[in-house]
């Protein structure tokens, strides 16, 4: 053990400037013991459950029940807890009241006659689970969580049992009473949101919180509020991220996306983007709009438009297309660099044949010619309109204080990769050659590879969204936003392209194919997982890559476990968006104390039906990968660093029974 370990009075002599600064906090022998005693009670206890989950893409709802679920960990619990003590309807109505306390103590007081027994019943039950769920944690580390109004109440609660005949009358007492003060309703919600906060340790985020869905920023306000978080970046958050950085080019991709699946909401309520411009600019531009081409995919929004509204956002989709492309257009020639000149086409389209002509010389029948704002002799350059236009909606994306809050949560909590606890996550991929070298990627002038490049990015990224900062390679760094969301050479992307003109002009679906990187050809190789792992400073035994950005479709056959179980894909489309191809509703992963289970969802239908039904997420764990023993928090990152903090304190305490530390009694 730890106590028995011996210095030599050298090996103190040596560290002896730094045990001086932490006798500060730790002045006497007993004090030093006490630390001791409890970073070694802490570090056997069981590891706290990690919850893994990406590709969210603004569906707020589905997020929302999952994270209060926490993807079944809160159902696995009510049932190891009650078993066949209590009714399969009895259970789901449990959960259901976790999950939404507010909401479900509304419809039980419209339907139970005897409040007073339920109340009894259901307050038991609750601190049942709380305590189950409380009890891989300290005393101190349950206590800060507690709500302020209740907390020497539920402290009591969960510290003793009505089994315990000494405290039998103490306990039921303590029920009796907090109903009896009408206190029940607000002791029931404060209870359900501790056991959901407990259930889950920390949340990872796997990139792509943005677009698609409509409610981003409701999972922005959410994440930001969460007790223990971090985010990997995908490229849909660059792409806001640029879009708050100033990057105009991003900025046409955000409304874009945004007006292509009638999603409004996150611009409009959530940022304060004033779309009222555009929707003028495009209906004066665009007075003829019947092709269908930009009408927009409404399936994925919880708006209910009109006829006419969809109209005007079709026109505004065309608008600000259109702009995007002649921005791209410039940012392609501003930077040779990004080898992108393939992704300008406004200048390959002949206006008399109705055709454009692609990068490999294929020429190709185009759906629609109409772009009165395009000049043919410089088909890039904005019209005075579009210039002013952008102007305004460029100063509504920088000023935004709620997206400056999310985006600044984004930099703080978030980064390119983690490692964590022997997983490596990241959003998409790492460049590679086609032998599984690392691929130099030329950023900024200077070649980076691998861990290095990775690094190199995450700084550009702070640069570029620290938009007070006077570093001189803002400016570029800027631009550089563009390019990690849609650039063949970024780890985010792995494409060879994005096909969005085509996609939109193009009838054969051949031009809409986007090639993947060398990564997602070598990944299915363990040997080439574990290079990476190696290369980012994990053990090959034990460890895993985590990956979101593809969405793995189920319908097909493909499996979201690849080199024999080191890398584990935990998209499968949360997006509605993405449903009708992957044919089930997302991917989640959760790590606790006895091991990893990576768990398949069934598209989420309502929070509404979930409360007034019982409708969970039908989930499946397809999965398991349980350990031979149970982990402990020793055996965690955070573990190894208390394990060498108790060993600087037997240093202290060496120092101090040696006598060249004094004691400050």
């Amino acid at each position: 053990m730890s106590a028995h370990i011996h210095y030599s009075t050298a090996e103190l002599e040596n560290d002896l400037r730094y045990l001086r600064l932490l006798s500060r906090s730790f002045p006497t022998v007993a004090a030093a013991s006490t630390e001791i005693i409890n970073l070694e009670a802490i570090l056997n206890l069981p590891k706290g459950t990690e919850h893994f989950l990406t590709d969210i893409h603004g569906e707020y709802e589905a997020f929302q029940h999952v994270l209060k679920n926490a993807s079944g960990t809160v159902k696995r619990k009510v049932n190891e807890i009650f078993g066949n003590s209590l009714r399969e309807s009895e259970k789901k109505d449990l959960c259901t009241l976790i999950y939404y306390p507010q909401e479900k103590l509304e419809l039980v007081k419209a339907q139970e006659a005897d409040m007073s027994e339920w109340y009894e019943i259901t307050l038991n039950r609750l601190v049942k689970v709380c305590q189950s769920v409380s009890s891989k944690y300290t005393r101190s580390k349950v206590n800060k969580a507690l709500p302020k109004d209740f907390s020497y109440i539920i402290q009591e609660l969960l510290h003793e049992t009505e089994a315990d005949p000494n405290k039998h009358a103490y306990f039921n007492q303590i029920i009796s009473t907090i109903i009896s003060t009408r206190r029940a309703d607000a002791f029931i919600i404060a209870m359900c949101n501790l056991i959901q906060r407990l259930a889950i340790d920390s949340l990872h985020i796997v990139g792509d919180i943005y677009d698609r869905g409509p409610g981003a920023h409701i999972i922005m306000d959410t994440i930001c509020d969460y007790h223990n978080f971090d985010i990997q970046w995908g490229n849909h958050d660059i792409l806001w991220m640029g879009a708050f950085a100033g990057n105009d080019a991003c900025i046409a991709n955000v409304l874009r996306i945004a007006l292509r699946y009638g999603n409004l909401d996150t611009l409009e309520e959530g940022y304060g983007i004033n779309l009222l411009p555009l929707a003028t600019f495009a209906m004066e531009t665009y007075p003829r709009l019947d092709n269908g081409i930009f009408t927009p995919r409404i399936n994925c929004s919880r708006r209910v438009y009109s006829e006419n509204e969809l109209k005007i956002i079709a026109r505004m989709h065309k608008a600000i297309s259109v702009i995007q492309w002649k921005l791209e257009g410039r940012m392609i020639k501003d930077h040779p660099e990004y080898a992108m000149h393939d992704r300008m086409l406004l200048d390959k389209i002949n206006r008399t044949e109705g055709t454009v002509t692609l990068a490999d010389g294929s020429v190709y029948q185009m759906l629609d010619t109409d772009f009165p704002t395009v000049d043919p002799s410089d088909p890039y350059e904005l019209t005075e309109k579009e210039v002013s236009l952008l102007k305004g909606i460029h100063r509504s994306f920088v000023i935004s204080e709620k997206l400056r809050k999310h985006v600044y949560c984004l930099l703080r909590h978030g980064s390119f990769y983690l490692a964590r606890n022997n997983n490596l996550m990241y959003h998409a991929s790492i460049p590679l050659e086609p032998d599984g070298s690392f691929r130099e990627v030329t950023v900024l002038g200077k070649p980076y590879a691998g861990r290095r490049l990775l690094d190199r990015l995450d700084e550009l990224v702070q640069i570029a969204c620290r938009i007070n900062s006077d570093d001189p390679e803002r400016p570029q760094a800027v631009d550089y936003m563009w390019y990690l969301w849609c650039g063949p050479d970024s780890p985010l992307f792995g494409k060879d392209r994005m096909a969005t003109f085509e996609r939109y002009f193009i009838a054969d679906k051949s031009t809409h194919a986007e090639g993947k990187g060398n990564y997602y050809h070598l990944i299915d190789d363990a040997a080439m997982c574990d290079k990476i792992l190696t290369e980012f400073g994990l053990p090959t035994e034990s460890s895993h890559i985590i990956n979101g950005h593809v969405p793995v479709k189920t319908l097909k056959g493909e499996n979201p476990v690849k080199a024999d179980g080191k890398l584990l894909v935990i998209d499968g489309g949360f997006s509605k968006a993405y449903q009708s191809t992957t044919g089930i509703a997302g991917y989640t992963l959760v790590y606790h104390s006895r091991g990893f289970q990576l768990v398949q969802h069934e598209p989420f239908e309502s929070r509404k039906k979930a409360i007034e039904e019982g409708q969970d997420i039908i989930s499946n764990t397809v999965l398991s990968e349980f350990k031979a023993r149970r982990l402990l928090v020793r055996d965690t990152d955070k573990g190894r660093e208390l394990a060498s903090q108790v060993c600087e304190l037997n240093k202290l305490l060496a120092a101090y029974r040696r006598g060249l530390i004094r004691e400050q009694v």
